[in-house]
């Protein structure tokens, strides 16, 4: 694959940024929104609310012609597999799931990158180091699941755990169409459609499931609203947005980096703040997991090289 086209130093440093940086960080601000904010409306209005500012930006920034009807499946069909079934997923998950740990099992997106290059862009059959890699990291998923007393008698729940994976298979199928989509006419207002269209399936979600029914404003925490802006902003309009940036300006090796830096961020902040354990079993599996996505990528960039 050529190396796509090399944009300002300071324009790659400050995209990389954000989505190491912010993107670890909304583990944590995800579980403090929905403490006292539905999963589902919050992560829909956050949507929402994001991509109509984004999208009033973009063409008060540029006009152009309105988006066309494939212009909106396209970007419906984006926004549903990585921030509806990916990231709302996500959400809900961890509900049930602490955030640094939610951020060690969603980095398993990089293992189904790998496969789905394989069986779906008929890219050459995973190495043995590769396949090492693969067994390794959903072994790694397997260890904070398994019951038992080895390392601390906590484990992460099974249907949170099986939530997450599902999450982080659809953020890798959504990449992979991310790819091989002609690049847009007008990206940043793309990336608005996106949210505007998971924002409204997002929310059609919670009102169908009650949630919007039984939130009450009187229940909203100090923190809860803080996180919720934080995440509006920071998580969805900005980080997001490089993301998509980066999708254009760089290589997918590079970009699975993200897999094991995002889980570090997560989980450091995730203890620091908001006194998340780190018992035994936590940080074996921790390392486990990361040691597997850094072998597949490494992998990935000498058979590159």
């Amino acid at each position: 694959m050529t190396e796509p086209e090399r944009p300002p130093t300071l324009h790659l440093i400050l995209a990389w940024a954000a989505v190491y940086l912010i993107w670890g960080s909304t583990y944590l601000g995800i579980r403090v929104a929905i403490e006292s904010i539905p999963p589902f409306l919050m992560a829909g209005s956050r949507h929402l609310l994001a991509g109509l500012v984004l999208y009033a930006w973009s063409r008060l920034r540029q006009a152009a012609p309105a988006p066309t009807r494939q212009d909106w499946i396209r970007a419906t069909g984006l926004g549903v597999l990585m921030l509806v079934t990916a990231n709302g997923a996500t959400t809900w998950a961890e509900q049930l799931v602490p955030s640094g740990l939610t951020a060690l099992i969603v980095c398993t997106s990089a293992l189904w990158l790998v496969l789905l290059n394989w069986l779906w862009l008929g890219a050459a059959r995973p190495g043995a180091r590769t396949v090492a890699g693969i067994v390794a990291g959903f072994g790694g998923v397997a260890l904070l699941v398994v019951p038992g007393n080895f390392g601390g008698s906590q484990h992460v729940d099974p249907i949170g755990a099986l939530v997450l994976t599902g999450a982080a298979l659809s953020w890798s199928v959504g990449s992979i169409y991310a790819i091989k989509l002609s690049r847009p006419a007008h990206p940043t207002r793309f990336v608005a459609q996106q949210m505007i269209a998971a924002g409204v399936v997002l929310l059609t979600t919670s009102t169908l499931t009650g949630e919007a029914r039984a939130f009450a404003w009187e229940h909203l925490s100090a923190a809860s609203a803080a996180a919720y802006l934080y995440l509006a902003f920071f998580g969805s309009l900005v980080s997001y947005s490089a993301y998509f940036w980066l999708i254009r300006h760089t290589t997918p090796d590079r970009l699975a980096t993200i897999s094991y830096v995002n889980p570090l961020v997560a989980v450091i902040l995730g203890w620091a703040l908001a006194g998340e354990s780190l018992s035994v079993r936590t940080l074996l599996a921790a390392a486990v997991i990361l040691v597997a996505v850094a072998l597949i990528s490494t992998t990935r960039m000498r058979q590159r090289a």
